[in-house]
């Protein structure tokens, strides 16, 4: 698991993230804006007060939180079993 070591806010809803392994770029988020739980967001002062919990996801207070392997994918633009080699074993039928 991957976990996000700094984040920055950008412009229009994008944050510049830097995970562990030193992996870095921007995610726009701009897409979950007023949708659901998201609709704090509106604010976008709310938005701009995005911390780093403990497990290394992005969080907003106690109402949102954000993967970081799901933020890794989107920033690198990997598949998920480019970074999880254990998904791509094939079953074993007994």
């Amino acid at each position: 698991m991957r976990k996000i070591s700094k984040v920055n806010v950008l412009p229009d809803y994008r944050l510049q993230l830097t995970f562990d392994d030193g992996v870095s770029g921007p995610v726009d988020l701009s897409g979950l804006v007023g949708k659901g739980v998201f609709a704090l967001w509106r604010d976008r002062r709310f938005f701009e007060q995005v911390r780093i919990g403990s497990l290394g996801e992005l969080a907003w207070g106690d109402q949102i939180d954000l993967c970081p392997d799901a933020l890794y994918l989107r920033v690198t633009g990997k598949n998920p079993e480019d970074v999880f080699p254990a998904l791509r074993r094939e079953p074993t039928l007994a």
